[in-house]
């Protein structure tokens, strides 16, 4: 992944180590409303000096409540860190779902096989395939360490006889091998299946 988004991806996992979790901010701002078994009456009782003395947050999830005793000042430097938090959060989002990554998913394996079956794809269709194959192969094999490229056809076409190391050169040479590639009849399961076949036995390949 590109170093800018795996930084905010860190910050994001950073968030729980600056308490930012609903329990962690409770605790942080007022303390927990108690009830302790009294013997001689056998049951539960709610402590009540607090009751009218603070604010008071009923959490949903499990009934519990929490008698609220931070300042204003305190709150809002929470309501600051959450809203730095979902705005961190929206980034990624829209990173997850921007350009290949919208198409392919975020490729995190270091060495992989893309297996291609264009199926019935008219020529236009065949070109935006390219484009797609082409966008993914410059944003994210770049960041891998070794990639192949096989097309499912009557005749297996593959890229490399193995997956190869990624730099600049072989990633140019797999687009134009990618763009040089003829549009043709569609490849039978037959032929899908040996393709998959032919990249699974590639023991480097981890997809």
């Amino acid at each position: 992944q590109p170093l800018i988004s795996s930084s905010k991806w860190l910050q994001i996992h950073g968030l729980k180590r600056n308490k930012l979790s609903l329990s962690q901010i409770l605790s942080q701002i007022g303390f927990q409303h108690r009830k302790d078994y009294v013997t001689t009456l056998g049951k539960l009782v709610d402590s009540r000096y607090a009751d009218g003395l603070f604010p008071q947050y009923k959490r949903a999830q499990d009934g519990s409540v929490y008698n609220l005793t931070a300042k204003k000042e305190l709150i809002l430097h929470f309501v600051d860190c959450l809203m730095g938090a979902i705005e961190l959060y929206k980034q990624r989002m829209e990173w997850l779902t921007s350009e290949s990554r919208q198409i392919f998913g975020v490729i995190q394996e270091q060495c992989i096989v893309i297996v291609l079956d264009f199926g019935t794809a008219a020529p236009t269709e065949f070109d935006l395939c390219r484009d797609a194959l082409s966008m993914v192969l410059v944003e994210q094999v770049t960041q891998i360490a070794k990639f192949n490229l096989i097309r499912a056809a009557q005749d297996l076409m593959k890229w490399q006889q193995k997956s190869t190391p990624v730099s600049e050169h072989t990633v140019k040479s797999a687009v134009m091998w990618l763009w040089k590639l003829d549009h043709m009849t569609a490849a039978s399961h037959t032929n899908s299946a040996e393709a998959l076949l032919e990249a699974m036995s590639d023991e480097a390949v981890s997809s």
